[in-house]
């Protein structure tokens, strides 16, 4: 059984406007999203900026109210739970945030800042267990490259790079089984994202987490995740396995965004893809397929119905009216 279960998953965030504050047009985030993972499975979800990823993580964990839709955690609801009844599942499921710097409290220590996280939700004991609060911070700080003695410090007086290793410590500290990654390198140095990375990766396998990463770079996606999916718009246009990719990728926008990455292997240049078009407002999305003001092989059909995303093969399925028409459906 999956881990996380979402389907048909729609936010909306209302503009209010007039003199009686009424709502005037709605802010299109996501768009009808289904997807599961499970257990042990890293799933990556990639898009220009805009196109909803963000907003879906917090969904997901629910620091923002669905409009409609459902999401499962182990099979338990979550959607329609309040405020204190999600508490149980707040330990289960964590999120390391984009920026290290607006995520950590300026005004408590690492070791304070951990410890806070820990004693709330160690009411049971599972956490700690007989260990020492202390110790276990040191062995936290130690699993994430950082020294015990730091936990007396404060977060202006790290890096960006460990700020955002405290980050992931603090979502460990707490032993998730659910861990939604957002954007977690975009705001570090190149250098400084390969070692966040490879921290990630080894946790996840030591710790067998399940994690859902969002990035903007599909290039991260592809070399962390084991599956992705591709959003447009607050849809999902496309989902596969990450070995795949480079060769089977079939909706045009995951085309696009294959051949505007640079490539590290001077002898294999090639002239990167720029799509025509500009990017509708999500105030106002197009009546039919999301992405049909930019597409390069758009029919009338696309204009006016929007595609459903089908199962094209065993492990791929796409939103799109021409490539479902030239595939055989599993």
């Amino acid at each position: 059984m999956a881990l996380i279960k979402v389907s048909q998953l729609v936010k909306h965030f209302p503009k209010r406007g007039g003199f009686l504050n009424r709502v005037i047009a709605k802010v299109h985030a996501v768009n009808d999203v289904s997807f599961e993972i499970h257990a042990g499975e890293t799933l990556g979800i990639v898009g220009e900026s805009g196109c909803g990823k963000s907003t879906l993580g917090r969904v997901i964990m629910r620091l923002l109210d669905p409009t409609s839709g459902s999401i499962e955690f182990d099979g338990q609801p979550l959607q329609e739970l309040s405020h204190q009844q999600m508490m149980p599942f707040r330990r289960k499921m964590q999120m390391v945030f984009q920026d290290p710097n607006s995520s950590l409290n300026p005004r408590l220590t690492i070791g304070a800042m951990l410890a806070e996280g820990i004693r709330f939700h160690n009411r049971s004991g599972y956490i700690l267990k007989d260990q020492p609060l202390d110790q276990y911070i040191d062995s936290l700080l130690s699993k994430v490259g950082l020294r015990a003695d730091d936990k007396s410090k404060y977060p202006h007086e790290f890096s960006g790079g460990q700020r955002q290793r405290i980050g992931i410590a603090r979502a460990l500290s707490v032993k998730p089984d659910f861990l939604v990654a957002d954007e977690p390198v975009s705001a570090l140095d190149v250098s400084v994202q390969a070692q966040v990375l490879n921290l990630m990766q080894d946790l996840r396998d030591d710790l067998s987490l399940t994690i859902l990463f969002i990035s903007h770079d599909l290039k991260v996606v592809d070399h962390f995740c084991d599956r992705m999916l591709v959003m447009y718009l607050g849809h999902v246009v496309e989902e596969m396995p990450c070995k795949q990719v480079h060769q089977n990728a079939l909706h045009p926008y995951t085309q696009a965004l294959l051949g505007a990455n640079p490539v590290n292997d001077p002898d294999e240049r090639h002239e990167l893809t720029v799509l025509d078009g500009e990017v509708p407002s999500p105030y106002d999305p197009p009546l039919g397929c999301p992405f049909v003001t930019r597409c390069p092989i758009k029919t009338t059909k696309c204009e006016s119905e929007n595609p459903p995303l089908v199962q094209i093969n065993d492990q791929q399925k796409v939103a799109c009216w021409e490539v479902s028409a030239e595939k055989p459906h599993a």
